[in-house]
């Protein structure tokens, strides 16, 4: 990986394909998919309706908490970032809050 953030942004690290906990999410999600085709399969008018608008609006909700946790998981590793290199100098002087 010659550059990590060039990397990132075209796409060649996923992030959510990362996680200790993937084998498991796939199971669930696969279980999930299926659940779901059968309830539209099986459900008809006001039910199916209402079933499909609950999961579009479900999709909706997930997307945004995992795009914010996402932003604020970046944003916190970058203030770790910057805190170690910014706040390396009160170590040594011994001059930080935590003196």
């Amino acid at each position: 990986m010659a550059n990590f953030i060039e990397e990132f942004y075209y796409g060649n690290i996923d992030p959510q394909t990362m996680g200790k906990y993937e084998r498991q999410i796939q199971k669930v999600m696969k279980l999930l998919t299926a659940d779901e085709e059968q309830l539209t399969e099986h459900l008809q008018g006001q039910d199916k309706t209402m079933f499909l608008e609950y999961v579009d609006a479900w999709g909706v909700v997930m997307g945004s908490c995992t795009a914010d946790n996402f932003i604020n998981g970046f944003r916190l590793g970058a203030k770790f970032a910057y805190d170690t290199f910014v706040g390396a100098d009160d170590l040594v002087t011994g001059s930080g809050k935590g003196a």
